[in-house]
């Protein structure tokens, strides 16, 4: 079971964009790079896009979100309204579920 699942709203911790606010579109899971996420509306770039006709896409620059480490985000807490560190917890059917570590409360309950 990953820390982290697409939808999960998170806040960043570290870099440029510390203290923005969004949720997890895409988990990329790579072997030297660790878990990296796509978050809407964080860590920004442009990029410089060739028009391709086949496509119907336009040239031009565009805007992008671009990947993020895992360990530069935490998981949002609305109770407490900070980010928060994730753990794991067995229940008494034998299913284990995602904890904040602050409040032990279920994550998405």
């Amino acid at each position: 079971m990953n820390k982290f699942k697409s939808g999960d709203e998170v806040v960043v911790i570290a870099g440029k964009d510390k203290g923005k606010r969004g949720k997890i579109n895409k988990v990329i899971t790579d072997a030297k790079k660790g878990t990296l996420f796509i978050v809407s509306g964080v860590n920004m770039i442009k990029k410089h896009q060739k028009p391709n006709p086949n496509m119907n896409i336009p040239g031009g620059i565009i805007d992008k979100e671009a990947p993020i480490a895992a360990s530069n985000v935490a998981i949002f807490n609305s109770e407490t309204n900070k980010g928060d560190r994730v753990g794991f917890q067995i229940k008494e059917d034998g299913s284990k579920v995602r904890i904040y570590k602050s409040t032990q409360k279920e994550i998405g309950a």
